[in-house]
């Protein structure tokens, strides 16, 4: 009979071939991962997150195949087919407590919560109105233009103003467009890109002096029965951090954007955010960009 210490011996070097049996079959099999297909594959607003995934599975070492849904998707409706485990695996987007209910989040902020740093887009009819914010107090008296689905317009109506909604992004401009609202919040990842199309249809322009800053996070977001897809994509960003190759990729990216919008000039009023979950890992600085202008100034 074995000992007790071969018998021990032995289970330990089972697990552990087990173990490597595992590890070599998920290398060595194919991962088809696919993304919601945006409005246009030249959109350079999918372009970071695109990348950034990219890297995080090259990483782990996987055998994988990242491909866009074969229709459209935008978020809502992407969103809700990966609730349900349909034409997508992986979706990016804002993160709230709904959707961290409903869905598989990895909290790791891809863009280090530039998702949260507003500029705004504004009609020349309304540009007299923004000569006289001074405080938050008086940017509330102004009525910003928001998409239906969107988080944003929870944390909007929660900090006292009086949201404008539509259906979609491409709404939002011609609502502005057509002298609707005051203002459309954008993200400065997504609003220079935005307006080399949307800008020049409409005849908007960007105010030049201020912004809004709310903590949130861009995450992605898999199905929360897809364990194994969330721990790899978590596995390869956190590797990423550790290498610097995911500060070099973000750096690369928005440093110039950031400065062509002149962020560190601007009067930057911070809002409350009462939709975030308090799972998110503000307490990382490492993990997220900071504003140098913030004001709570009412």
């Amino acid at each position: 009979m074995l000992s007790f210490k071969l018998l021990l011996k032995a289970i330990i070097a089972g697990i552990a071939l087990c173990s490597f049996l595992i590890a070599s079959t998920a290398k060595g099999a194919l991962w088809t991962i696919t993304y919601p297909r945006p409005i246009d594959d030249s959109d350079a607003r999918a372009q970071y997150p695109i990348a950034l995934l990219k890297l995080a599975l090259d990483k782990t070492g996987v055998n994988y195949e990242l491909r866009p849904s074969d229709r459209i998707l935008l978020t809502g409706k992407a969103m809700r087919q990966l609730k349900e485990n349909r034409e997508v695996n992986v979706v990016w987007s804002m993160t709230d407590t709904q959707r961290e209910k409903e869905l598989k989040p990895i909290r790791v902020p891809i863009a280090k919560g530039l998702i949260g740093l507003r500029v705004f887009v504004l009609n020349p009819v309304k540009k007299n109105k923004f000569d006289d914010v001074l405080s938050l107090t008086d940017m509330r008296k102004l009525i910003p233009v928001q998409g239906e689905e969107w988080p944003d317009t929870k944390i909007l109506q929660a900090n006292g103003f009086n949201v404008f909604t539509v259906p979609e992004f491409r709404e939002a401009y011609d609502m502005i467009g057509q002298g609707k609202g005051d203002f459309f919040p954008r993200s400065v990842m997504e609003v220079d890109a935005e307006l080399d199309v949307e800008g020049r249809r409409n005849n908007l322009f960007l105010e030049p002096s201020m912004a809004l800053y709310y903590p949130t996070a861009m995450y992605y977001f898999v199905s929360s029965s897809n364990k194994t897809l969330a721990h790899l994509i978590e596995t390869g960003l956190n590797r990423a951090i550790e290498d610097g190759s995911f500060d070099a990729l973000f750096e690369s990216t928005y440093a110039p954007i950031l400065e062509s919008l002149g962020v560190n000039d601007r009067k930057i009023f911070t809002l409350e955010n009462p939709l975030l979950p308090a799972e998110t890992p503000l307490s990382n600085s490492a993990l997220w960009y900071k504003p140098q202008n913030e004001s709570s100034q009412e």
